[in-house]
C-alpha cells in the first residue's frame, strides 16, 4: 500500500462488477481454493464474507470431499442487497454453518436457502486492542477531547458539526471525509484511517470516544463497539437494544438517542474525569468477563463446527 492511511479507489471495471453483484475474482482465489484440493483433504473451509466465492467452487468441494465443513462468516449484513453478490447467495445452499452478528439475518439468511445459522458477538483482538502507553509524540498526534474514528456518512458529519458549532473540540478519523476538512475550526478532520497500534492509541488518548453506526446496515452494534471499551477508551454510543445488552448504561459505558443528548453528555463528562474513567475501567472488565474476545469467540464457533475436536 503506497500510503497506508488512505483506501485506493478500485477500478471503474471492478466498481460496475460489484454494482452489478458479480464481482471480479481479482486475487484468483477460487482457483487457489480448487488447486488447493488437488493435494489435500481439508476437514474445514473457513470462508469470510465470500462474495467472490463462486457457487460451482463451494459445490465442486462438497462433491471431491463431501464430509469437509463449508463455513460462511461475516460481520455485515448479508441479507442487505448492498451487503452480498449474487455469487453469495446463490452459494449460500451449500454452506453447513453461516455465522452472523446480526440477529436479524439468522432467520433473513435462510430466506437465501442457508441451512443453519449462528450468532456470534462482535469481538476484539487481544494483541491490538488493549490499553496503551502512548509517547510524548503520540500524545500531542491522538489527543483530544471528543474524537470518532469511522467513514464517512451524511448523518455522521452532521451529528459531529453539532458538536462542533457548540464549542467543543473533535478530531475524526477515517476514509471519505474530504469535502469535511475545513468545514468548522473546532473539527479536525483528519480523512484517514487507523490500523493496529494506531487505532488503539487514538482511543487510549481521546477522553470521549464517539461510536455510530451504520444505518445502511441496519447495525446495533458494531466492532467499534467492544474494540473502544477494550482498550480502557470512554465510548459514548448511539443507544441501541444490542448496544444495552453489552454493556450497562451510565456505569460501563455511556449512550445518547439524539444530537442534544449526545452534547449534553459530552459536556457532562468532559467536567468529569474520576466519573469517567471510572466507566471506561468498568467497560474494559466487562468486556473481559463477558468473553468479548476474538479468541474466545472463535473458540465458542469452533467448537459449534467441531464438537468431537
Amino acid at each position: 500500500v503506497s500510503n497506508p492511511g488512505h483506501i485506493e479507489s478500485p477500478s471503474l471495471i471492478y466498481r460496475i462488477s460489484c454494482k452489478l453483484r458479480f464481482p471480479l475474482d481479482l486475487t484468483r482465489v477460487n482457483k487457489q481454493i480448487l488447486e488447493a484440493f488437488k493435494n489435500t483433504n481439508f476437514d474445514l473451509v473457513w470462508i469470510e464474507k465470500g462474495n467472490m466465492i463462486w457457487p460451482k467452487t463451494l459445490r465442486y468441494i462438497k462433491k471431491i470431499v463431501p464430509q469437509t465443513k463449508l463455513i460462511s462468516c461475516s460481520e455485515d449484513d448479508m441479507f442487505a442487497t448492498h451487503g452480498h453478490s449474487l455469487f453469495y447467495r446463490l452459494g449460500l445452499r451449500y454452506y453447513d454453518l453461516v455465522f452472523t452478528t446480526k440477529k436479524y439475518n439468522l432467520t433473513e439468511l435462510k430466506q437465501f436457502g442457508a441451512r443453519d445459522v449462528m450468532l456470534f458477538l462482535d469481538s476484539y483482538d487481544e494483541k491490538i486492542h488493549k490499553p496503551m502507553n502512548l509517547t510524548e509524540s503520540e500524545i500531542e498526534r491522538f489527543s483530544c477531547d471528543v474524537g470518532a474514528i469511522g467513514a464517512f456518512e451524511g448523518e455522521r458529519a452532521d451529528s459531529l458539526l453539532h458538536l462542533a458549532k457548540h464549542g467543543i473540540k473533535l478530531n475524526v478519523w477515517g476514509n471519505g471525509w474530504g469535502k469535511s476538512v475545513n468545514l468548522h475550526p473546532n473539527m479536525k478532520v483528519k480523512n484517514q484511517f487507523l490500523f493496529g497500534d494506531e487505532y488503539s492509541k487514538a482511543i487510549c488518548a481521546t477522553k470521549i470516544n464517539l461510536n455510530f453506526l451504520r444505518k445502511i446496515n441496519r447495525d446495533e452494534v458494531t466492532s467499534r463497539s467492544v474494540e473502544i471499551p477494550a482498550c480502557g477508551g470512554f465510548m459514548l454510543g448511539e443507544r441501541t437494544a444490542r448496544h444495552l445488552e453489552f454493556f450497562e448504561e451510565g456505569k460501563e459505558a455511556e449512550f445518547f438517542g439524539s444530537n442534544d443528548e449526545m452534547l449534553e453528555k459530552v459536556r457532562t463528562y468532559l467536567k468529569n474525569d474520576e466519573h469517567r474513567g471510572a466507566i471506561a475501567r468498568a467497560g474494559r472488565r466487562r468486556c473481559e468477563m463477558s468473553n468479548y474476545s476474538l479468541s474466545a469467540q472463535l473458540n465458542k464457533m469452533l467448537k459449534s463446527v467441531l464438537p468431537t475436536s
